[in-house]
């Protein structure tokens, strides 16, 4: 026999099911625009000391900060909107190891296979797209969960922007270091342009490659590079190829268009004239048009990548 409470007396609570916590650290909404303009800020300032102490101990500060702002930058906005669910683990994994895994692959590869040559930069392509897509695998080998396309353009771009980075503090490096001493002005305006362009490079096209790469991925973990996915890279790698061919080319067509003061026959024999004065404004819209053009092709060709999987379109 049972008896109901009298009137006015406290009820006992079931609670109900509780949500599970989130297996991946929460990072506010925006961290991307606080890294980019603290970064820059700080960047700046790290440059102003450093050209009125000209002390060089600031030189690797100058370097590091100039070459990772974009695309730590970057990284951390793909994450904020479309890779909360991959876990920060990963992507750090992704742009970290992957990222030095593939700028020793390729440095090593490029060292003892190519030579100066007409078609030197179609190697480089080959070679640097193969081995970040190496390392894009290396990373994810055990991780057989991440599949599909949103998780090969994040990871992908992951890798691709921290072989960016180190590139870009080799080249801004190479740019400050001459045989007059130190050139900071050299260096300053490597990163500039580098962290300018580095959005529709590596980045990029490691990110197209990575979303068709894990589209095709089995259940069980296993990458399976079929025909999509090598022709993907070979075309990437021409992207690639033309990016870093722009200044020969561009140079070439000048030729083509006003020879006046420019031998043409050089580049039969392997060398790069200089332009004259007279076709030096016309040098100077075709290769500042070429990149553009080229960056062109990646964007519209992602776009349609990143569009095609629902989940991308859901995300924040």
């Amino acid at each position: 026999m049972t008896h109901s409470p009298p009137p006015g007396a406290p009820r006992a609570r079931i609670p109900g099911p509780q949500k599970p916590p989130p297996t991946y650290p929460q990072i506010r909404a925006g961290l991307w625009r606080h890294c980019l303009w603290g970064g820059l800020a700080l960047w700046a300032w790290t440059a102003v000391v450093t050209y009125a102490t000209r002390s060089s101990t600031l030189l690797p500060t100058l370097i590091l900060l100039g070459s990772f702002l974009v695309p730590v930058t970057f990284v951390l906005w793909a994450y904020e909107r479309h890779g909360r669910d991959l876990g920060v683990s990963v992507i750090l994994r992704c742009f970290l190891t992957g990222g030095t895994l593939g700028v020793l692959g390729a440095s090593a590869m490029e060292y003892y296979l190519l030579h100066p040559s007409l078609w030197m930069f179609v190697g480089v392509g080959l070679i640097e797209e193969a081995v970040k897509l190496g390392a894009l695998v290396f990373v994810l080998r055990r991780q057989p969960r991440l599949r599909g396309i949103r998780a090969g353009l994040v990871l992908g771009a992951a890798v691709g922007f921290g072989f960016a980075a180190l590139e870009s503090a080799g080249y801004a490096f190479n740019a400050a270091v001459t045989a007059r001493g130190i050139d900071l002005r050299a260096l300053m305006e490597t990163e500039m342009l580098r962290g300018v362009l580095a959005p529709f490079g590596h980045g990029l096209w490691t990110a197209i490659t990575g979303g068709v790469l894990l589209v095709r991925r089995l259940p069980n973990g296993r990458f399976r590079f079929t025909g999509a996915v090598v022709g993907t890279y070979l075309g990437v790698a021409l992207l690639h190829a033309l990016w870093d061919s722009t200044h020969g080319i561009a140079l070439w067509l000048v030729a083509r268009l006003d020879s006046t003061g420019l031998d043409g026959r050089l580049f039969a024999q392997g060398y790069l004239p200089n332009p004259t004065g007279r076709q030096q404004h016309l040098f100077t819209l075709v290769s500042v048009g070429l990149p553009a053009f080229v960056s062109l092709l990646g964007v519209t060709w992602v776009r349609p990548l990143a569009w095609r999987d629902p989940s991308w379109r859901n995300t924040p």
